[in-house]
């Protein structure tokens, strides 16, 4: 069903799954902090839950309190976000999110959708994947979501979502990692690290 931004955030805050627009295509989205809402996306997604979720945040503050971003890290933050980049970097001490995968580590993106950054900077960090059966083509509008999902499903329409998938890499190690290259090449992130990385040093 389409929801409103504010029956968006209701339902969100009860643990429910809820399907939102993004700068790519569109997301199942719950509220990590919630006990047992990531546990609800696997199942309604078919998604292992080996492969963690990534986190969707409305500005690099909030990124901050969630994992560790400083020197090439942060160059990638000033020059990428918001938009089609996600960073995987070690937790920060006492986040508890339950999102699968290596406990010790987060996936973090600020995505380029107006609609998606009002309801995030509302609703706090929301665990997010694309919305799809796993497996099967991201729906990249509100009405495939609804026949992927079904009526049942709350959907916030913010129009077409027709994005390249975002470029995923890992800085865990201190150093750059492509796990998935996507809208930006990895040559061009190398490249925004190493001057990063030289410019904390």
């Amino acid at each position: 069903m389409i929801v409103s931004e504010a029956e968006a955030l209701a339902a969100l805050a009860a643990g429910e799954v809820v399907a939102i627009p993004t700068d790519t295509v569109y997301g199942l989205a719950v509220d990590p902090s919630l006990a047992s809402s990531a546990g609800r996306l696997f199942a309604v997604k078919g998604r292992p839950e080996q492969l963690a979720l990534p986190v969707l945040v409305a500005d690099s503050i909030t990124a901050e309190r969630l994992g560790v971003i400083d020197g090439g890290a942060r160059r990638l933050v000033e020059r990428y976000w918001p938009g089609p980049l996600t960073l995987v970097t070690s937790r920060r001490q006492g986040v508890t999110f339950d999102l699968g995968g290596d406990p010790t580590t987060i996936g973090l993106r600020c995505p380029a959708h107006a609609l998606a950054l009002v309801l995030l900077g509302a609703s706090g960090p929301l665990a997010v994947t694309s919305a799809n059966r796993h497996g099967a083509r991201p729906c990249r509008s509100a009405g495939e979501v609804q026949v992927a999902f079904g009526a049942s499903l709350p959907v916030l329409d913010g129009g077409e979502c027709d994005g390249e998938p975002s470029t995923v890499v890992s800085l865990v190690s201190g150093s750059v990692a492509c796990l998935r290259e996507g809208a930006i090449g990895m040559n061009e992130i190398e490249r925004a690290w190493r001057d990063g990385a030289s410019a904390g040093a």
